[in-house]
């Protein structure tokens, strides 16, 4: 009985060095030094499809006249992972009320062993791309969202007119993200008057 506790204890110590040694390399805070992002409709898509800048105001146009939350994400960051689980339940909650939802992988080409696993474990039903590596990150940080220095993870709220609403850059509760959600949703519901 001591050998098996041992052994079982053995394996989860290994299955927790596993991740943390996977990403030594990479950066706490900001993603200055990371390039990344993808795309796939439901499961995870074996290679996510690449996206600059001029590839990202495509995706979004696809979304106008619909409330979006766009999450930018990587595996290396951990309170990316641990927001990550909550978008996808968020967006399970809200799709049907009209929210649209996607997200922008920030890791590293060497990571997408990683990167697939997560998206296997989290199953997201939006799509996902991956940030084109080699590109300049802070025109790309600064061109998605002027006030963001790439900090992550970072979150994007835009109204039906795909203007930007509100923004999170870092972790924050549900309670933050459904208060900002509602906001779209009614912001995005109300009669614009004027010209």
């Amino acid at each position: 009985m001591n050998m098996r506790r041992f052994w079982i204890w053995l394996g989860l110590a290994m299955s927790l060095l596993i991740l943390p040694a996977a990403n030594s390399s990479a950066q706490p805070q900001g993603a200055s030094s990371k390039p990344a992002p993808s795309a796939g409709k439901g499961a995870p898509s074996a290679d996510l499809q690449l996206i600059d800048l001029a590839g990202y105001n495509q995706v979004l146009a696809k979304y106008k006249g619909k409330p979006v939350l766009v999450t930018f994400w990587a595996t290396w960051c951990e309170p990316c992972r641990d927001e990550y689980p909550m978008i996808v339940e968020l967006e399970k909650q809200y799709s049907s009320q009209g929210l649209a939802v996607f997200g922008v992988d920030m890791d590293d080409t060497a990571e997408m062993n990683l990167v697939r696993r997560f998206l296997a474990r989290n199953q997201p039903r939006f799509p996902n791309y991956r940030q084109k590596p080699g590109i300049e990150l802070d025109a790309f940080y600064h061109g998605v969202n002027p006030a963001w220095t790439g900090s992550m993870p970072e979150t994007v709220f835009y109204g039906r007119d795909g203007r930007i609403v509100g923004h999170f850059i870092g972790e924050h509760p549900r309670a933050s993200f459904e208060q900002a959600i509602h906001l779209i949703l009614a912001e995005s519901a109300a009669p614009k008057t004027g010209k």
